[in-house]
């Protein structure tokens, strides 16, 4: 899956501080998501835009919270 070469990173608006903090980044073909508190050097997860709307769906409708 081809990704851009310099995303544009931005915070999650649920972001907690320092705490739990994700970063997303989209492109036409992919978005990204990786933790804030690495600072750029950690892992990235790339998924094609379905599959993220498909996630961030489950997470709205509270699927998967037990």
């Amino acid at each position: 899956m081809p990704v851009q070469t310099t995303p544009n990173w931005q915070k999650s608006s649920y972001s907690n501080g320092d705490v739990q903090c994700v970063e997303v980044a989209r492109s036409a073909t992919a978005v990204g998501a990786r933790d804030t508190k690495l600072a750029g050097r950690g892992p990235e997860l790339w998924v094609c835009p379905g599959s993220w709307a498909a996630f961030v769906g489950s997470v709205s409708r509270g699927i998967g919270q037990g």
